[in-house]
């Protein structure tokens, strides 16, 4: 069984990440911390208990890794493109207590199983051997955080909390089945539409607000 964990904004540039943030919500993300093994730094966002947004960005301060970064960062002017495109929003990550049986069930899709840190916290992430979203982001990232409390229950609670999660894509009925043999509990709503691009709704302090 999968499970939504967080939302993923890819930006090209962290700061310009965290200020597409503040704009559309309103909020002022808190830093989270660098990925040594992806040469990656992100800012996160408290959304409950278990579920936060995230904003991931290459750091430039790093050595580049030994294999292609996650999220697609790897291919930086994908990352532009996707950008310009207002497809910020990328993508999410779904967590799982038994990623090993995912990933063998699923290894095309889903990649293989990874290490990853961030200072003293470590978990299980699948990885695609070129980095990037299974099925381009229409499927989740996979990821096991092992049996410590989830790491959202320490960040900072600025108010905000998810309200609705929503996936225009042109073959919603093959998206649908994905989510369906990957035993995706909480999906997002897929409508029909041109192209991928996530929306997502948010209740902050200041009222309502969208992502994408």
């Amino acid at each position: 069984m999968l499970t939504l964990d967080h939302l993923v904004v890819v930006a090209p540039d962290l700061a310009e990440g965290v200020a597409h943030v503040r704009d559309c919500l309103g909020l002022d993300m808190p830093e989270g911390g660098r990925h040594p093994e992806m040469g990656t730094r992100n800012h996160l966002l408290r959304l409950g208990a278990s579920t936060f947004l995230e904003v991931i960005a290459v750091d430039p301060e790093a050595a580049p890794p030994a294999r292609d970064r996650w999220f697609g960062l790897g291919d930086a002017a994908r990352v532009r493109t996707d950008w310009e495109a207002g497809r910020r929003l990328r993508g999410f990550v779904a967590r799982t207590d038994d990623l090993d049986t995912l990933l063998a069930a699923h290894p095309d899709l889903l990649g293989t199983a990874a290490t990853m840190t961030r200072g003293t916290l470590s978990w299980r992430f699948g990885l695609r051997p070129d980095g990037t979203w299974p099925a381009d982001g229409a499927a989740p990232c996979a990821m096991d955080w092992g049996d410590r409390p989830h790491p959202a229950r320490a960040m900072p609670d600025l108010g905000a909390r998810l309200e609705e999660f929503r996936l225009t894509h042109p073959e919603p009925e093959a998206v649908a089945a994905l989510y369906a043999s990957l035993d995706l509990t909480d999906p997002p709503r897929i409508e029909p539409g041109p192209a991928l691009r996530y929306t997502a709704r948010f209740a902050t302090p200041s009222g309502s607000r969208v992502l994408t």
